[in-house]
This record gives structure tokens, sequence and C-alpha cells, in this order.
């Protein structure tokens, strides 16, 4: 099992911050251009417990498709979303959001599982740990500029 945990303060109250994170649409704004990210789920998307979102991703050169399921929903503070369909064996994503200093901390924590077994875990250490570190950092500037 792997995680990824990072924290990032901005300067925006939570109240402007949370819905900018709720609606599926704005995912794009924080994806890495390389990753040709496009919504497959039909509008309108309303975020909430239960909700299905697809869309489609690039690994490299690799095109994907990826489902994601809303499990927990709680506005303006928290929700998660878990991967049903995509790349990894287990993808659970915990989004919190806390008033901080005058703006709000944005948490994400992502539990994560490569598929196939040891050899799962070569290509992890070869190469995803270190594209998920990219796509991340990406989030955090993409965020300052947007929150800044």
């Amino acid at each position: 099992m792997n995680v990824i945990d990072t924290v990032q303060w901005v300067p925006t109250p939570l109240d402007q911050v949370f819905p900018f994170f709720a609606q599926p649409e704005n995912l794009g704004e924080l994806t890495p251009p390389q990753m040709r990210f496009q919504i497959l789920t039909p509008p309108p998307l309303t975020m909430k417990e239960g909700a299905l979102i697809d869309y489609r991703i690039s690994l490299g050169p690799l095109p994907m498709r990826w489902r994601t399921l809303i499990t927990h929903y709680d506005p303006p503070h928290m929700f998660v979303d878990e991967q049903l369909q995509g790349p990894y064996d287990l993808w659970h994503h915990r989004h919190r959001f806390t008033e901080k200093d005058g703006g709000t901390e944005i948490r994400d924590t992502v539990t994560y599982r490569m598929p196939f077994g040891p050899l799962g875990d070569v290509v992890h250490a070869l190469a995803v740990r270190r594209q998920l570190a990219g796509i991340f950092a990406y989030r955090e500037k993409r965020v300052a500029e947007l929150f800044g």
C-alpha cells in the first residue's frame, strides 16, 4: 500500500475554495496538460455521495478510462473519491478543507496500490511514484495560481 499526503494553505475563504473542488469539471484545471484530461460523463455533473464520474486521461502514450465513485460528501469540509476502473488496484482519495489563519487548508490523502503484485511495485519504484509526485506538484502550483 502506498500513501500520498499533501497539505496546502491558500489565502482564500473556505466558502470559495470548496465549491471549486466540488465541481468535477474543474478537475481539468488541476491536471497537467500532457495527461489530456477529458470528462466523459455527460453534464450536468452534481457532486454528491454516490455520484459516478467517468473521464479519460493519458499516462504517457497510453490513453485510459478512469471511473470514480464519490463515497463520502460532507460540504464544505470533505469528500472522498474511489477508483472503480483505472490504472490502480486501489485508489482512495480523501480531500479535506479546513478554515485556517483567514484562509483554507487543503489536505489530500491518497491511499493506493499498484496492480500486478511485485511487478507493479517495481514499476511504482521506477516511474509511478515520480509521476504522481509531479502531478501533485502541478496541482499545488495551479491551486496557488487560482487562489493565491
